[in-house]
């Protein structure tokens, strides 16, 4: 087939392949540890697997309504007045999604218009700054401060003007493993009183946060609940990312005009997966050990490099673990961890390609999401290094 020989070109087109697919491909073609892409390695629930089995072969496998199954957003409603104290009513406040992706993408198309500014702070996972862009939107850029990768209260409402329309926040963060605390989110509630801009919080990791920590959703603040739209999603919750399932919280003013997007991106989501999700949030104890569980697998793997020349920047949430390895080589992030996978067999991501002006701070993050025996492996190269 020809190709077009035409001018046209997308609205991205100084935009590459996402770091996650450079990195997983390199790892498939070294035949390497893939330590890199944020899934893991262990299978998910027999008995979630079992429900889905069982919807689809009940004849649930037609388009489920708009906003999702109602029985699915009822659990989600009683999961976070359970959990967070915040009331969002099933059918008018909750919407199920294609994904948290899908999610985030589509609050920035149906409130984003052109000249408008977003505020994002960095390192920043790379899907916001594109969907921004993509609708006509500027990026306004606030540095997280290392190592701790903690907001400058200092420097961040410099960055407020009177074109900012959106602020995204993401907690716990990926790709550091940090968190937003309490204080947090109090100075922004009172940083953003009388002003009109929205919050797009991401939450997919609520669920994984370490060392007896509580998650602060901008739902337990009712100021910031209110301007808010949070992200939230099952893939990572129940270790089934390829099922692209997650869900958008929203005050209904904010509901109406997202799906009014929503349902021109993906209009339903896969609909035995959904009524499966149902019956599996009835029980908590399904989702409320998450934590405990990961903050193991962070330990064992602390554990396991404890010995290697890499610095750990121990992780307060994700499944993501930063290692420093500024006392082993001077390379750049991206050069270093293409080396590590191409001669080592060990894939990872490098953190500068979450900076949009690429910062080098000599770190690659590493995902713990997988079975003992891969951490073991992995963590044997990284200590050979």
């Amino acid at each position: 087939m020809n190709n077009y020989s035409g001018s046209l070109v997308s609205k991205l087109p100084f935009t590459g392949t996402s770091i996650f697919a450079v990195m997983s491909a390199l790892a498939r073609e070294h035949n390497a540890i893939n330590l890199s892409q944020g899934f893991p390695d262990f299978p998910i629930s027999e008995e979630l697997i079992k429900l889905v089995n069982s919807y689809m072969k009940k004849g649930f496998n037609q388009y489920a309504p708009m906003p999702g199954i109602l029985p699915l957003r009822e659990r989600i409603s009683e999961m976070f007045e359970t959990r967070y104290g915040a009331a969002y009513h099933p059918e008018s406040e909750i919407t199920v999604t294609a994904g948290a992706t899908q999610g985030i993408f589509s609050i920035i198309a149906a409130f984003i218009r052109p000249g408008d500014e977003v505020i994002v702070f960095e390192p920043a996972y790379d899907s916001y700054a594109p969907a921004v862009m993509l609708q006509g939107g500027m990026v306004k850029y606030a540095r997280l401060s290392a190592p701790g990768y903690s907001i400058n209260w200092d420097t961040f409402p410099a960055l407020i003007s009177g074109q900012t329309r959106m602020i995204i926040l993401n907690s716990p963060h990926n790709p550091t493993g940090s968190v937003i605390r309490a204080e947090d989110l109090k100075k922004l509630e009172i940083l953003l009183k009388n002003r009109d801009i929205l919050v797009l919080s991401d939450e997919v990791y609520e669920h994984l946060i370490f060392d007896g920590l509580m998650h602060q959703s901008v739902c337990r603040f009712p100021e910031l609940a209110s301007r808010s739209l949070v992200v939230g999603s099952f893939g990572k919750t129940f270790h089934a990312t390829g099922w692209k399932c997650g869900f958008v919280l929203a005050p209904p003013n904010l509901t109406s005009e997202f799906r009014k997007v929503h349902q021109f991106v993906v209009f339903a989501v896969n609909t035995p997966v959904q009524h499966a999700l149902a019956d599996f949030l009835k029980d908590p104890a399904n989702y409320n050990n998450l934590g405990s569980f990961y903050q193991e697998k962070r330990d064992i793997f602390l554990k396991l490099v404890s010995g290697s020349r890499f610095k750990a920047i121990p992780a307060s949430g994700t499944y993501f673990q930063l290692l420093d390895y500024s006392r082993i080589s001077d390379e750049k992030e991206t050069a270093f961890a293409e080396r590590l996978t191409r001669e080592h067999k060990i894939a990872s991501v490098p953190v500068s390609p979450f900076y949009h002006n690429q910062k080098d701070n000599k770190v690659l993050r590493f995902c713990f999401a997988k079975t003992g025996e891969t951490l073991e492996k992995a963590a044997e190269i990284l200590c050979r290094i």
